[in-house]
């Protein structure tokens, strides 16, 4: 971590996994709830010396003893489980004393706690103590899902609790009669095929041995799998359970088909995947192949579609609230169900990771050629989806409840009829557009919006670059921005380019803080420099045409000031709103009400292309 790292992030603001904190008074008592958020989500920095109030930031620093002395009181803490349960703090890189001018910063990088570590909370309880982080807030974690975490943490898989009172005859014999049949299709005569019912359960961990108690019986994982459909919703073993398969193949109808627990079968997860693949399959068209002399019957986009049904079925939280659903579109595919990722969301997206909620049940899939152990489901996911030239998958999470989705688009990454109505709205500039460009105004369209993090899952550019990239379609006016920062979506502009809507409107109230400005972070005057970093003052242009009527030069200044109230406007952009030519507003409006204090800019002291002003009140 470096001092410009920690200036980048400023300028951008608090997010997911930043945040500042003041600190010249003291250590703040809020530190610790961020610490146990960032451990409880994807991890993250605190900056102290740095405060933040209504979207400003401003670096304050602090003195060399009280940054050591703050220092101190991080390490102190971290290690006194009467403060905070767990010490994610392993490496001493992860505290910093940064230099900034004759002041420090202090910056403290914490990583997202594994599962077992999880929850991490203040004090000795975790009800009433744990924080998730969320946007840029810390939020108290609700007892529900404090006991999920808790469930997560134990060693032993959840699907391997032995299940009091329960037994063979809480099966559903022509399930396990059928599953042999499939696991001899899939795997040939093997040895575990000649076994009892309960010698087979117990080698795929439906049947376990406790060794410290002597007890055995019927576990979760083999109710799951197998049992009768009254057995397995009993109090004692998974009254949550629901799994629920829905087709929408009409718009103009519910659902064209439906596969619930609706008392015509035995809806354990083993007769719900026998009756669901088959109408998940037949939704992929498969080319004619031949592997040596024998047909091939299945693609890798079966293979993904398949990798992501079980994984929706391996993963889910049995102990959590709303059940799994499984819908198919004309145009899609979609997975849901219970629970949060045991890993991070970079560790999911990178792959090579394996962390199953449910070990057994994962085994039980495998035998019968579902799912992949080895963390490469991911990979196979994606890799699989890519032949097709389909849009990249898409992961969204949701909390309490919590909840995973997965989507699997059917469409291409640049579909026809997309090309068509981009054209329609921008013309001929999307010839002149990098491939880049074009997928951004592409998922902008189909998606309904774009982001950096999901244009990074579908073009190699760096994240940086992919944010100048968004910022450089908006000042051409391809897209529009809703101008929270770190989480800034993009949209396209409803009309095209010479018809676009005001930015703002009603979703940008008076006064709200849509960017940053960068002058705060240093606490610099508004003022720019009145030299060579100002442009050269030039003659008034007339007009421009789009707009003849004449109004008077307090009327265009109260004009500025009411457009850039609440939001930073170019000066290409007020030119647009108004009417007249940039420069000539530039040279007659603009730089004179910042002189006067009455406009901020964006990056001060700057000839930036990107230059952009706001109200010097907001």
């Amino acid at each position: 971590m470096t001092t410009e790292d920690v200036l980048k992030a400023a300028a951008v603001g608090e997010g997911a996994d930043w945040e500042f904190k003041k600190a010249k008074g003291g250590f703040p008592g809020s530190f610790w709830e961020t610490y146990c958020a960032f451990g409880n989500s994807e991890g993250g920095t605190i900056v102290l010396g740095v405060s933040e109030a209504n979207g400003n930031a401003v670096v304050e620093g602090l003195e060399l003893v009280q940054a050591r002395q703050h220092e101190k009181t991080i390490w102190d803490t971290v290690n006194n489980r009467q403060k905070v349960n767990v010490n994610l703090l392993t490496d001493p890189s992860q505290v910093q004393v940064l230099p900034f001018g004759a002041v420090y910063l202090v910056s403290v990088s914490v990583p997202s706690a594994n599962r077992t570590q999880r929850p991490v909370h203040i004090g000795a309880t975790p009800f009433g103590n744990t924080y998730r982080r969320r946007a840029e807030g810390d939020y108290r974690v609700d007892d529900l899902s404090v006991r999920r975490m808790l469930a997560d943490a134990d060693p032993i898989p959840a699907d391997h609790r032995i299940l009091q009172h329960f037994g063979l005859d809480d099966l559903d014999k022509p399930s396990l009669t059928q599953y042999r049949q499939r696991f001899r299709s899939a795997k040939g005569d093997h040895a575990w095929l000649a076994m009892d019912d309960k010698e087979l359960l117990s080698k795929l961990g439906g049947w376990r041995t406790d060794r410290a108690s002597g007890k055995d019986g019927l576990t979760l994982a083999g109710l799951l799998m197998f049992g009768k459909d009254q057995a397995i919703r009993d109090p004692e073993a998974a009254p949550q359970y629901y799994v629920d398969f829905r087709e929408k193949l009409d718009a103009a109808t519910r659902w064209t088909d439906r596969i619930h627990p609706d008392g015509t079968f035995e809806a354990n997860l083993f007769q719900f995947y026998q009756r669901v693949w088959p109408k998940l399959s037949e939704g992929l068209k498969q080319p004619f192949q031949l592997e040596g002399d024998m047909r091939k019957d299945e693609s890798p986009a079966h293979e993904s579609l398949r990798e992501a049904f079980v994984n929706a079925l391996i993963h889910a939280d049995y102990g959590a609230k709303g059940g799994i659903v499984i819908e198919r579109y004309p145009d899609k595919y979609e997975f849901s169900n219970p629970g949060v990722l045991l890993v991070s969301l970079e560790q999911f997206r990178a792959g090579g990771v394996s962390e199953c909620r449910n070990k057994s049940l994962q085994q039980m899939f495998q035998m019968i050629g579902g799912g992949e152990r080895a963390g490469s489901g991911v990979d196979k996911i994606r890799t699989g989806w890519r032949t097709r030239h389909w849009r990249t998958p898409l992961i969204t999470r949701s909390f309490e409840p919590d909840r995973i989705k997965l989507n699997l688009p059917m469409i291409s990454l640049v579909p026809e009829s997309t090309l068509k109505h981009l054209n329609v709205l921008f013309g001929p500039r999307i010839s002149s557009l990098a491939a880049a460009q074009l997928q951004a105004l592409a998922t902008a369209e189909i998606e309904g919006s774009v982001s950096n993090v999901r244009l990074q899952e579908l073009v190699k550019e760096h994240p940086s670059d992919i944010t100048r990239l968004l910022q450089n379609l908006c000042e051409d006016g391809l897209l529009l921005s809703d101008n929270r920062r770190r989480w800034t979506t993009y949209r396209l502009p409803d009309k095209g380019v010479d018809n676009m809507p005001d930015k703002g409107g009603d979703n940008q109230p008076p006064g709200s803080p849509v960017a940053l400005g960068v002058e705060k972070l240093i606490g610099a005057d508004v003022m720019p420099d009145k030299g060579a970093d100002m442009p050269d003052k030039g003659e008034p242009v007339p007009d421009s045409p789009r707009r003849r009527t004449r109004i008077s030069p307090e009327a265009t200044k109260a004009q500025i000031l009411g457009l850039c109230k609440g939001r930073y406007l170019t000066a290409k952009e007020l030119a647009q709103h108004i009417g007249k030519n940039d420069r000539y507003l530039s040279n007659n409006f603009i730089y004179p009400l910042v002189r006067e204090g009455l406009l901020r800019p964006l990056f001060p002291g700057s000839k930036r292309k990107d230059q952009a002003y706001t109200t010097a009140t907001t």
